[in-house]
């Protein structure tokens, strides 16, 4: 059977841009390529990039207070334009969805502007009234933002809208307690919201290691975010220009918007999977094999849509071994136990990879070395502001399990760690670096003694 194409990629975000890209430039492949939206995807049209400028916006008064505190007597952020701002934010975005579409026609792959279905196993019918055979597919069109399903939740945002907001509230409420809302209000926050995070838990970043959550949850307080924590919204109501908040306890506030920050879902709704034998799992997520191959032999998937590490480098790395492995006999798999991530809260990240203490210590024996300490450059400035840096180390083999860190530009240092530990080094190995001074990165190699032992240590 003859097909129109050899890969016929439904969704234009980072992993199934990698995906064509590498099929079509590097192993040979005919490739087509649809995306709904703009290219680009989550990560790069309304997350990841979008969100990291806005970080470093926020940052400018905390920035202007530090100069402060270093002579600068008269250091001021002034007053942040908005406008301006989101302006040329958009035109960024534009600039690097023009690359992205750029990068695809240089690899000879077909730009398809349209909504993608699946008609069966070989087939795909866009928005247009078109259709396309082809002999393999992949499926990568991300996750969508969930929303709480209360009464009024209309009247809220999702993190989307805030790239294109008209102007910036004077009061919001984010309602979360995962990455997403940490980092909104931190920014939020910045930009001189009055800001308020509730979250139904009694601590932020429910996964995390449970030490860098209270970190997190005190930094945000410290900065000046209203934390409601143990809260959860019943309903929003209109009240004249702003947003009724009332909880469930009975309690009401009003904002003048509200942002939801509760999850978010896999976007297969309407794909078409029923004319498939495409399982789905629990959440709405597309089940897929360690080769990202579903239960149908022509149909892959991968990024946000599989639900296993939702991360914009974890989505590029599968699209690229499906690539190698499909079109270019290179066969190759995504190791996802071993997966750097960093939260962007301010002034300290978070930075973590590998096992959270409690995880740790309930597989084994564990020590594990900590410091905290206020580093020297805020210090000097006035600052109270208290770092921390944790290794997780397994007590019989030595190598490190973990590392958490909650310092400025942590995600930054993490990311070097990252290669220490998918070597699979030892705390020794640690040990026998020799520091750089004066940095925060020495409290790596300089820590020497466990300040506890857990699983089933040895004292």
């Amino acid at each position: 059977m003859s097909f129109d194409y050899d890969l016929f990629v439904i969704g234009g975000g980072s992993g199934g841009v990698r995906a064509a890209r590498i099929a079509s430039s590097q192993h040979g492949a005919r490739v087509g390529i649809a995306e709904e939206s703009r290219m680009g995807g989550t990560c790069v049209i309304r997350g990841c990039v979008p969100k990291k400028l806005m970080i470093f916006a926020s940052t400018a008064p905390a920035a202007a207070a530090e100069a402060r505190g270093y002579g600068w007597a008269e250091a001021t952020a002034g007053r942040f334009d908005w406008p301006a701002f989101r302006d040329k934010l958009h035109d960024e975005l534009s600039r690097l969805e023009g690359l992205y579409e750029g990068g695809l026609t240089a690899a000879g792959v077909d730009i398809h502007h349209a909504r993608a279905t699946l008609v069966d196993h070989h087939t795909v019918e866009l928005s247009t009234g078109e259709r396309f055979t082809a002999k393999h597919i992949l499926i990568a069109v991300g996750g969508r933002p969930s929303l709480p399903g209360i009464p009024g939740e209309e009247l809220g945002m999702i993190s989307d809208d805030l790239f294109t907001m008209e102007t910036l509230p004077r009061r919001v409420l984010v309602v979360g307690g995962g990455f997403i809302a940490c980092e909104f209000a931190t920014i939020l926050n910045g930009l001189g919201s009055d800001t308020t995070l509730c979250y139904r838990g009694d601590r932020l970043l429910r996964g995390f290691d449970e030490e860098c959550r209270a970190l997190v949850t005190h930094q945000l307080e410290d900065i000046g975010v209203t934390m409601r924590l143990n809260a959860n919204p019943a309903r929003l109501d209109r009240d004249g220009d702003a947003i009724r908040v009332t909880y469930e306890d009975g309690s009401a506030e009003t904002h003048d918007a509200v942002m939801f920050a509760t999850g978010r879902h896999p976007y297969t709704a309407g794909l078409g999977l029923e004319n498939t034998g495409v399982k789905l799992g629990r959440k709405g997520e597309i089940v897929v094999d360690r080769w990202s191959q579903t239960a149908v032999p022509s149909i892959f998937a991968v990024g946000d849509v599989t639900d296993r590490v939702n991360l914009t480098p974890v989505a590029i790395r599968e699209g690229h071994s499906f690539a190698d492995t499909v079109f270019g006999a290179q066969p190759r798999c995504v190791d996802h136990d071993l997966v750097a991530s960093a939260v962007y809260v301010r002034p300290h990240e978070l930075g973590t990879i590998g096992l959270t203490e409690e995880a740790a210590a309930a597989q084994g024996p564990i020590e594990v070395y900590a410091a905290s300490f206020r580093p020297m450059r805020s210090l000097f400035a006035g600052s109270e502001a208290r770092a921390m840096m944790k290794l997780v180390v397994c007590a019989d083999t030595r190598r490190v399990l973990g590392c958490h860190l909650f310092v400025p530009e942590a995600g930054e240092m993490i990311q070097l760690v990252a290669v220490a530990m998918g070597m699979g080094a030892t705390k020794e190995q640690f040990d026998a670096a020799m520091a750089v001074h004066p940095t925060l990165a020495e409290e790596l190699v300089t820590m020497r003694t466990p300040v506890r032992r857990a699983g089933g240590a040895v004292v």
